[in-house]
């Protein structure tokens, strides 16, 4: 019954002073909202590139030529000679933990159909490489393991590169186009994927047999790099693994020796997006939460503001027998009914906030439930941090004093 009284008490002298306590809560309202925003947009762009990455492959497994010298001062990987036919034809034969794999040659070039030509990139692969890059045709067929062993002339080609060659939506399947004058059969349409998230479209391909880009147009007799994929996301790290003392086996590489080519899955890659959209969230957040603390210092004000002119009111209180126990929850209730009022504004702020950016601003959200908990736990903690000091200091007053108080 006492605490029922107590928060009428409370609840009251808010109500009087609307004005004051929603200045005061706004500090409180902005940075739950703030927060909110901050973690959904976090949470939303994690999910969005591992939906993105996976979708490129979640298995996938890339072995590049030369060292892994990551970092601003990495040069490209094509001028590196390191990768052959043997060493996939290795890794194809001993590799236990992978499902498809498939040797990659590429190299930019004009494709050319009649009096359009559109400048676009050419890769050499086998037929695995739709299933490792989990990629389906629109239209049409991938070509055969006898066609790459016969080095045939035949192609897929993206949608953009349809978009740009074929502008009056002629069927493209059966027709022939040029790619730095070697002629090729387009036999397939790849469905259309869009960019990634590095930016680059997806869809601006050329994907013939490797044999026939090595010899007919690249000229070359070693690898760009090698693709495959493992049985399943678990085994991916395995995978690497195996594949790494495969290659080592295969180029004679001594323990003192470095690797002459490097090995990286997807869940690495992802990884290590998610760890830099993290810290970039934990900035934000930290950013955010300045304005809970100054929140928090808003309340304190108040209630030492509320302390003061309330002294007389506390005086008869305690002179007709209340206790200071009773004036410290009085005080302290307030504070906290300010502190959670201003949450639950807050996290409606947030969440519309959080709309409005997925909506008109198009980038990717995800309110977690537990920001919301977060946020209603770290305003009941501002309201009794915050507002112990001055209800402890109402709670301590001198009757006599407080009565004679003008």
């Amino acid at each position: 019954m006492r605490l029922i009284n107590l928060l009428k008490i409370a609840f009251k002298a808010i109500v009087l002073n609307k004005t004051r306590t929603l200045l005061t809560m706004l500090g409180i309202i902005i940075g739950v909202a703030s927060v909110i925003a901050m973690l959904a947009i976090g949470e939303g762009s994690k999910e969005s590139i591992r939906e993105t990455i996976s979708s490129m492959g979640s298995n996938m497994i890339t072995i590049r030529p030369g060292a892994d010298n990551r970092g601003p001062a990495r040069g490209s990987g094509g001028d590196v000679q390191t990768l052959t036919l043997k060493d996939y034809e290795k890794i194809k034969q001993e590799a236990t933990l992978l499902s498809y794999i498939t040797p990659v040659v590429n190299g930019g070039g004009q494709v050319i159909n009649g009096s359009n030509n559109w400048p676009s990139t050419i890769y050499g692969v086998n037929p695995e490489y739709l299933n490792i890059k989990v990629v389906d045709l629109q239209s049409g067929s991938m070509f055969t393991d006898a066609e790459v062993k016969s080095a045939s002339k035949v192609a897929l080609i993206g949608q953009t590169v349809v978009d740009n060659v074929f502008p009056d939506g002629q069927d493209p399947v059966g027709q022939m186009i040029r790619f730095d004058n070697i002629p090729f059969k387009v036999i397939g349409v790849l469905e259309e994927k869009g960019e990634n998230t590095f930016g680059q479209d997806q869809d601006d391909v050329v994907i013939a047999p490797y044999t026939t880009v090595q010899k007919r147009i690249l000229a070359i007799d070693y690898l760009n790099q090698i693709m495959a994929s493992a049985i399943s996301e678990d085994d991916a790290p395995d995978a690497v693994t195996q594949v790494t003392e495969i290659l080592r086996s295969q180029h004679k590489l001594m323990d003192s020796d470095d690797d002459d080519f490097h090995v990286r899955s997807m869940e690495e890659l992802i990884s290590t997006f998610s760890s830099t959209s993290e810290m970039l969230t934990i900035l934000l957040v930290a950013v955010a939460s300045i304005s809970l603390l100054i929140g928090g210092i808003g309340i304190m004000n108040i209630m030492y503001v509320s302390v003061k002119e309330r002294t007389k009111e506390i005086g008869l209180r305690m002179a007709v027998g209340g206790k200071g126990s009773d004036i410290l929850m009085q005080f302290l209730i307030e504070a906290i009914l300010i502190s959670i009022t201003g949450g639950i504004l807050g996290v409606i702020l947030g969440l519309g906030a959080t709309v409005f950016i997925e909506k008109f601003l198009n980038w990717p959200t995800s309110v977690a439930l537990y920001s919301i908990v977060i946020s209603f736990a770290v305003c009941a903690i501002t309201g009794i941090f915050f507002g112990w000091y001055p209800a402890r200091k109402a709670s301590s007053l001198d009757p006599i004093t407080a009565l004679r108080y003008e």
